[in-house]
């Protein structure tokens, strides 16, 4: 896989097509669970896990599968994985899993995981495939732990709390308290605060494509005003 392209599923993932941010995929779990950072990373995990591992099942299987029964493969596959990682966070972080409820089982039916699959996966090789996945999971995660981090902070004013549901006893004095006294900013924890706080983060991401497209563009009119060529005719004393 030539560097270019691995540069550009890079950024694609983590930024261009960004599947919360700019294909606006998987809201469902992402507004609903963000209420603290640690649901935000479990959350995060177990997506790229099945992320990751159904874009490598896909690319291997690419050529054996009829186009008739293509999806119902896909989710089969994805459910197959999903089931994987629910039963991971049983065994090993059952508190955690109880906190996300429902929304583990519901990757399943994360259109950005099946769009993965049918637009990049089943196309291509495996390692740029498992590249695209691993990618596109981070750039969820990051999406998921940004949200997470602002609700937490503006709903409870605190940060980290409960980390040691993934991390254990080691994480237990990892939590902030940003703000000392805070009461609850309600709004803030619940799914409306959730809305507002998704909106600011795209806002964001608008405005800092904006500036380096209009950068890009003075460059660009730059270096062009600084390559023509000036004729002079007549004697030059």
């Amino acid at each position: 896989m030539a560097s270019t392209e691995l540069n550009t599923i890079i950024k694609n993932g983590l930024w261009s097509n960004n599947p919360a941010l700019v294909q606006v995929l998987g809201l469902c779990p992402l507004l609903a669970v963000t209420g603290t950072v640690v649901n935000a990373l479990g959350l995060g995990l177990a997506t790229t896990l099945v992320l990751l591992s159904s874009n490598i099942a896909v690319s291997l299987i690419r050529h054996f599968v009829a186009d008739s029964v293509r999806l119902p493969a896909f989710v089969m596959i994805i459910a197959s994985l999903v089931t994987c990682a629910e039963l991971l966070m049983q065994a090993f972080t059952y508190e955690l899993y109880e906190i996300l409820g429902i929304f583990i089982p519901l990757i399943v039916t994360n259109c950005a995981i099946l769009g993965r699959a049918d637009a990049f996966a089943c196309k291509n090789p495996v390692l740029p495939a498992a590249t695209d996945g691993l990618m596109m999971g981070l750039g969820f995660t990051a999406v998921l732990l940004v949200l997470g981090a602002l609700r937490e902070v503006i709903g409870q004013g605190t940060l980290f709390t409960g980390m040691n549901l993934i991390f254990g006893d080691m994480a237990l004095t990892w939590e902030i308290q940003v703000f000392t006294d805070y009461p609850n900013f309600l709004f803030a924890i619940l799914p409306p605060g959730a809305f507002v706080g998704m909106g600011l983060i795209i806002a964001l991401k608008n405005i800092i494509d904006q500036r380096i497209e209009t950068n890009r563009a003075k460059e660009e009119t730059q270096k062009t005003v600084g390559n023509k060529r000036v004729r002079v005719t007549g004697n030059v004393a």
